[in-house]
């Protein structure tokens, strides 16, 4: 009988288990609180199992964090068995039972503490304010592997089986429950849930992603050796190199890839029309550049 040795981790792995895990019960809490704060309030309803206990809170008086759990039982069971087991499950539970205790303690508490619950009347910024918290908090939790349940869990199982784009399944999906906050609340709240939903969604890519600090260039010369050892020169920048043919002349030119940090845009355009002023120049925008010369790639 062969048996299976336990490898201790290392004080790295450790560290960032911790930091993992600090930071995804940091992200379940920031929702909730933005969720407590600004949305349950004025039952703005953006979509998903949120949503759907905010319709079913104003009928029942039910709390909402307790529906928020209740209805992400099933769902978590479906997430079990088809996406991933428990390297799946383990940190989805944890952003759940975290967001749905941590509403209702805020919803409880909050307005014992504050002078003023809600902070303010204004149903706009409490949109606004409620989309961005949610968000960033959404942010951290996917960050580090978790998911906040819900629609999302549906969503992925929906994209794996039928190729349909996460992004369409989700319109779906939290369209019919503004749908449905729309008939019940008034189309003005329904239609602050729909900036809400946005408002979430850009702050979370902004948590993931951080700000966009790089630039990416696609350079068609003539002259791609002496473009390509100017930049190198000029901007301290690694340059890929590639033999491409016109579609329209059929002619043979050189096809160049560069990386630059933003503050370099303008030296990148001004080396190539140094070396090249006929040379065809296309601008991207990168959200991230990780590897050699960039931020190290772990």
């Amino acid at each position: 009988m062969k048996l299976i040795s336990w490898k201790r981790p290392t004080a790295n792995q450790l560290w960032h288990a911790t930091l993992s895990l600090s930071t995804l019960m940091a992200g379940a809490v920031l929702s909730a609180l933005g969720y407590a704060l600004f949305l349950v309030p004025f039952k703005i309803a953006a979509g998903g199992v949120s949503g759907i206990s905010i319709i079913i809170n104003h009928y029942t008086g039910w709390p909402v964090g307790v529906l928020y759990f209740v209805m992400n039982i099933p769902l978590l069971v479906l997430g079990f068995f088809h996406l991933g087991r428990w390297q799946f499950i383990w940190k989805t539970l944890v952003a759940v039972t975290l967001f749905s205790a941590f509403s209702d303690i805020f919803i409880a508490y909050l307005p014992l503490v504050m002078e003023h619950y809600p902070i303010n009347q204004d149903v706009l910024l409490n949109a606004v304010y409620g989309g961005i918290l949610g968000g960033v908090g959404g942010g951290f939790i996917y960050r580090f592997g978790g998911t906040m349940g819900g629609t999302s869990i549906i969503g992925r199982i929906i994209q794996q089986r039928t190729g349909i784009p996460l992004s369409q399944i989700f319109l779906y999906t939290d369209g019919v429950v503004i749908f449905l906050a729309g008939l019940i609340f008034g189309w003005q709240v329904a239609l602050y849930a729909l900036l809400t939903l946005f408002l979430t969604g850009m702050a979370s890519d902004y948590t993931l992603e951080g700000p966009s600090s790089v630039r990416t260039a696609t350079i068609i010369t003539d002259e791609p050796e002496q473009v390509a050892q100017a930049l190198i020169k000029e901007l301290g920048r690694g340059v890929s190199q590639w033999q491409i043919t016109g579609g329209y002349t059929g002619e043979a030119h050189g096809m160049l890839f560069c990386t630059v940090f933003r503050p370099q845009v303008n030296d990148l355009k001004r080396v190539v029309a140094q070396v090249d002023k006929k040379a065809f120049v296309v601008i991207g925008t990168a959200h991230q550049a990780l590897g050699f010369g960039f931020t190290p790639l772990k």
